[in-house]
């Protein structure tokens, strides 16, 4: 599901709201999910999971056209552990598919 595909099924589950209003909430979300993210911070969603941020260390790396050697700074990047609720959700829909 892309962004848009979220929007437009939020929009059939409220009719109530408007289109552009659904965006705004949308954006505003996740807007501030990553505005944590980027201060260091932890969002934790009770029953969907958590989103934060792992530190990967500078490493040496190969550009695979060439296959030179090329440096690779330390960055961070984002981590999402999926909470127990959405964990048990997933594999009970694996036994009910089969």
């Amino acid at each position: 599901m892309i962004r848009s595909e979220l929007v437009n099924k939020l929009c059939h589950d409220f009719p109530d709201l408007s289109q552009r209003e659904i965006e705004t909430v949308v954006t505003g979300i996740f807007n501030e999910i990553t505005v944590q993210l980027a201060k260091g911070g932890r969002v934790e969603l009770r029953g969907f999971g958590a989103f934060s941020t792992r530190q990967r260390d500078a490493r040496t790396g190969r550009n695979p056209r060439t296959g030179e050697q090329v440096e690779v700074d330390a960055k961070k990047v984002p981590y999402f552990k999926p909470g127990k609720e959405m964990r048990e959700r997933l594999n009970l829909s694996e036994v009910t598919a089969e």
